[in-house]
């Protein structure tokens, strides 16, 4: 018996926990393959936009091709899985280099 009452929250906590489990779950090279995917994501993310700011100089368009990007990203991870990790490394780059650039 769980001390953890039956609401949505606690419903969404453990599908989330299931969900978690399941993707990191497996071989270890899937899920080496994941934690290298979400830093290449990462490592691209970061600097694609500084290089992009730099070429560009507006930084509008540099959200507009990153934006364009990611939406790309998604449109791909149907036909190619390992897309998302890739995309969630990107997005988490974009969105710290807002946070430090202010914006």
């Amino acid at each position: 018996m769980s001390s953890i009452q039956r609401t949505r929250l606690a419903g969404l906590q453990s599908h989330w926990g299931a969900d978690l489990r399941q993707s990191w779950s497996g071989p270890w090279w899937r899920r080496s393959t994941s934690l290298l995917l979400l830093l290449v994501g990462f490592f691209i993310g970061g600097n694609l936009t500084v290089h992009l700011a730099n070429a560009v100089g507006v930084r509008t368009f540099t959200a507009l091709y990153a934006l364009v990007a990611c939406e790309l990203m998604v449109l791909g991870r149907r036909r190619v899985p390992w897309l998302d990790n890739l995309r969630l490394g990107f997005v988490y780059a974009v969105v710290l280099e807002a946070f430090k650039v202010g914006s």
